[in-house]
């Protein structure tokens, strides 16, 4: 007769209960006394992934952010930062840096004036550009020159027009401004976009160049 499935038991604590399972089952004799238990430990761990890797989906994704942010955002204003002051050169350095310099991603925080960046050499690992690199171009030598990579789902001649996008969003309006964005990677095509009310939005590059300042800010150009 059949061995009925009683139980699974998960062990070895909270780190590792997803990997580590026991499945416990009733062992019974013809006439249907219990003889006992059978009990069988699997590492989930150890099995084979069957499944694909999971893609990140290109579509148009808007997250919303802090709710007290929102509540109060007619009553804020932006500030002036560092790196507005300096927005042409920095914004010259990052098209370089992602053109010709090995950078496949970058997050541009404009508030804070600080640029996150990775490398193709170094992907596992990120750089912080601050205010004061970002106003030398001769920060683009201490990175190795790189052809531009002919799997990248951002074409070369899109940089320019992606940052400048960038650029006009922050300087639309004193209100509703760009406050970290974007975040730029060139292998997946995907930007995002943070905004004062603090709601982000996931999209791709080819999305975000079909928009104006205007659709975002809701001030005609």
């Amino acid at each position: 007769m059949g061995v009925p499935v009683v139980g699974r038991l998960r062990q070895r604590g909270r780190a590792s209960a997803l990997a580590d399972e026991t499945a416990l089952q009733l062992v019974v004799s013809d006439a249907g006394a219990l003889l006992g238990y059978l009990g069988a430990d699997f590492d989930l761990r150890r099995l084979p992934v069957t499944s694909a890797l999971y893609q990140e989906p290109g579509n148009w994704r808007q997250i919303k952010g802090d709710p007290a942010i929102r509540s109060t955002l007619f009553q804020q204003t932006r500030t002036e930062s560092p790196m507005d002051r300096n927005i042409q050169n920095a914004l010259s350095i990052l098209e370089e840096l992602l053109s010709e310099r090995g950078i496949f991603q970058c997050q541009i925080h404009f508030s804070s004036s600080q640029v996150t960046i990775w490398t193709i050499d170094d992907p596992l690992r990120y750089r912080i550009l601050d205010q004061e690199v970002l106003q030398d171009p001769d920060i683009c030598l201490v990175y190795p020159s790189r052809p531009y990579p002919p799997d990248a789902a951002v074409p070369r001649t899109d940089i320019t027009r992606i940052l400048d996008g960038m650029q006009a969003l922050r300087m639309v309006d004193t209100t509703i401004y760009l406050r970290t964005g974007p975040s730029i990677n060139i292998f997946n095509g995907m930007v995002s976009l943070t905004f004062s009310c603090d709601g982000s939005h996931y999209m791709r590059y080819d999305e975000f160049l079909a928009k104006g300042p205007a659709f975002w800010s809701g001030i005609p150009g």
